[in-house]
């Protein structure tokens, strides 16, 4: 029996997210309809198309086959579905993707130009905010259509994880620290932080108290530029992601990994509703080509 379209994009949404919770999110259909209808398809087919691990799952040989001719079959559908629609007949809309600066100042960028390279008219708009918050409501007045974000978010948002990322200490040069530098050596630390009630702060000191640790704030602000020369003129240390500081500081500071290691996953986010084409196809290009940021050995 030839698989129907739902199947086929139930499938690929199983490729990109490796999850079937997050297809299944992906594609606004519950998680026990997406585990049928792929389990319909594989006696259809007579192969198996996925490797059950935990939580999580791998395309089998055959698996990864049909998602690329699915691929095939569902863009051509969609091209089909643009001829008659006014999209179809004029440029498309824009894709407004909303982020923090740290992350439009590496993975955005990067995300964005491979994604825009060798699709032409598409276009996509990058507009930066301090916070989480600041996101979440640009998403939910109808602003933007996506968010890069680090993740968790709130539960009324679907999610798309893309990566995990090294979060480090940046200290003033000199600074007397192992490296890598147990957590537990945070407490009493001098350290450059955000401003008290910010988002970012309140974050920052969620994860200190589940850590029972106590930093000493030596400067407090939420300009980037003042982040860096608070540790670069030895006023104390900073916590940030290793790809970015080490553009920022270069050999001016000390970057010490943690022990046990700090990932931070980063994903993609947007609200409950069904997403445009271009979106779609960002969440699927992001999920492919995002790099993965491993911890410094």
């Amino acid at each position: 029996m030839t698989p129907t379209l739902a199947q086929l994009r139930y499938l690929v949404a199983v490729a990109d997210c490796r999850s079937i919770t997050g297809a299944a999110a992906s594609v606004f259909v519950a998680q026990s309809a997406l585990s049928r209808a792929v389990q319909a398809m594989e006696r259809d087919l007579g192969v198996e198309l996925l490797a059950r691990r935990g939580r999580g799952v791998d395309l089998t040989p055959e698996g990864a086959r049909v998602v690329r001719l699915a691929r095939t079959v569902l863009n051509a559908v969609e091209a089909i579905d643009d001829i008659g629609s006014p999209q179809g007949r004029g440029p498309q809309a824009a894709l407004t993707l909303v982020t923090t600066p740290t992350l439009a100042l590496d993975l955005a960028t990067d995300l964005v130009t491979a994604f825009t390279t060798g699709r032409p008219g598409a276009e996509v708009k990058v507009q930066q905010h301090d916070s989480r918050e600041a996101l979440v409501q640009e998403l939910n007045q109808g602003r933007a259509e996506l968010a890069l974000v680090d993740l968790p978010v709130d539960t009324e948002l679907t999610s798309h994880f893309i990566q995990e990322r090294e979060v480090v200490l940046i200290s003033p040069i000199g600074t007397r620290l192992p490296d890598p530098v147990p957590l537990r050596m945070l407490d009493g630390l001098p350290m450059v932080l955000p401003t008290p009630g910010t988002g970012r702060r309140t974050e920052m000191e969620a994860m200190f108290s589940c850590m029972g640790v106590r930093p000493v704030p030596s400067l407090e602000v939420d300009e980037r530029l003042a982040w860096v020369t608070g540790v670069t003129d030895g006023r104390g240390s900073l916590i940030w992601y290793r790809d970015v500081v080490a553009r920022a500081f270069g050999t001016r500071a000390e970057i010490r990994s943690f022990s046990p290691p700090l990932l931070r996953p980063v994903g993609i986010a947007h609200p409950r509703r069904p997403l445009s084409r271009t979106a779609r196809a960002f969440i699927a290009h992001a999920g492919r080509k995002a790099p993965v940021r491993e911890p410094a050995r």
